[in-house]
């Protein structure tokens, strides 16, 4: 048996060694990034990718990300997210609708990876989806719309009829309306995240049917906004401020920050405490805004812009507020009735005057 005395040598001599060992470095936490189109320094993938620095600066040498961009919906995804995981990205933002299916099978498959995506539906225990209220700020924007037009004609250049974007259409018809009740709204559905060259023809259509402002809604390009400038027809965007390009006739912009979302998503990643569940900001919570108004907006109407920003921020008005009448004259909300956030996430008729159906 050790002496007493060798004992309390050999306990000194760990007791040392165990302190001159080198402090082991945490393992940094790799996260993929998925975009839908080009990274430009405007536009939804642009917003994304500000999120994703957001997450860079916050975090610095304890993360690190990496992203594709330009990623088709479909079997480029799907690979695109597989190889992320094989590379050890431990957590993946999923920058598109389209994307869902296969994150959602990839999420299944590694229990050991957390996912966030925009703008689905489907959650499981390591997958959330995020959307922005952008329906409230489409509110906004349409009562500038309805102030500013002579032809009482308005297009909208839209991606998908996605509910997202059906919803944010309604909401801007009923601010036009709220303004101007004689207005009406002519939708070009482009079936497209990123198409310019046809997003800036569908721009002209709408010109050439009279329409005297111009919604690009989320067109990732600023292409319907230069349009828009080069022909002199006020036009609004949506997800960045697009004020350089349209200098002149850009009414508003529309946009969404990300940053506390993700930032919030990647430290429950490194906690262990993520889960799957659904994330809907708005302007109470800052991640949806308005940036660069137009001072040629009427100072009455922009005063009743101000109320109603204020009023949505408090939770004292939403805009899908009864009464609404569908297209077809059916009553959707009576007088008074709120539509209810399920209800939202999942619409599928558009608000009287737009004479533009839904393609089926």
């Amino acid at each position: 048996m050790l002496s007493h005395t060798l004992k309390k040598t050999l306990t000194a001599v760990v007791a040392v060694t165990v302190l001159a060992l080198p402090a082991v470095a945490q393992e940094k936490l790799k996260i993929g990034f998925i975009y839908p189109s080009p990274v430009a320094d405007v536009g939804w993938s642009a917003e994304l990718n500000h999120g994703r620095q957001a997450i860079e600066a916050h975090f610095g040498d304890a993360v690190e990300t990496i992203f594709v961009e330009n990623v088709p919906e479909g079997p480029d995804a799907a690979r695109i997210m597989n190889q992320m995981a094989a590379q050890g990205a431990k957590m993946i933002m999923l920058g598109s609708f389209g994307y869902m299916n296969d994150g959602l099978r990839l999420a299944q498959q590694r229990p050991d990876m957390t996912f966030i995506h925009a703008s689905g539906y489907k959650l499981a225990a390591n997958l959330g989806n995020f959307q922005s209220r952008n329906y409230e700020s489409s509110y906004l924007v349409g009562m500038a719309a309805g102030d500013v037009t002579e032809t009482d004609t308005i297009g909208i250049v839209a991606a998908y009829a996605i509910p997202e974007v059906v919803g944010m259409i309604n909401a801007f018809t009923l601010g036009v309306q709220e303004v101007n009740p004689d207005a009406t709204i002519k939708v070009v559905w482009l079936n497209s995240w990123f198409d310019p060259p046809k997003a800036q023809e569908s721009a002209r259509a709408l010109m050439a049917q009279e329409s005297d402002v111009i919604y690009s809604l989320y067109q990732d390009t600023p292409s319907v906004v230069s349009v828009a400038e080069e022909e002199g027809v006020w036009v609004i965007n949506t997800s960045s401020d697009m004020k350089a390009y349209a200098p002149n006739w850009l009414l508003a912009s529309q946009i969404a920050d990300w940053s506390s979302y993700f930032i919030a998503s990647v430290q429950a990643t490194m906690d262990g405490t993520f889960e799957g569940t659904a994330f809907w900001g708005g302007m109470a919570d800052a991640t949806v805004d308005v940036k660069s108004w137009s001072d040629k907006i009427s100072a009455g109407t922009m005063g009743k812009i101000e109320a109603a920003a204020a009023s949505i921020r408090s939770g004292e008005f939403h805009p899908m507020t009864g009464p609404i009448m569908d297209q077809d004259g059916t009553e959707r909300l009576a007088a008074g009735v709120t539509i209810a956030d399920d209800a939202m996430l999942g619409i599928d008729w558009l608000v009287a005057g737009v004479e533009t159906r839904i393609p089926q």
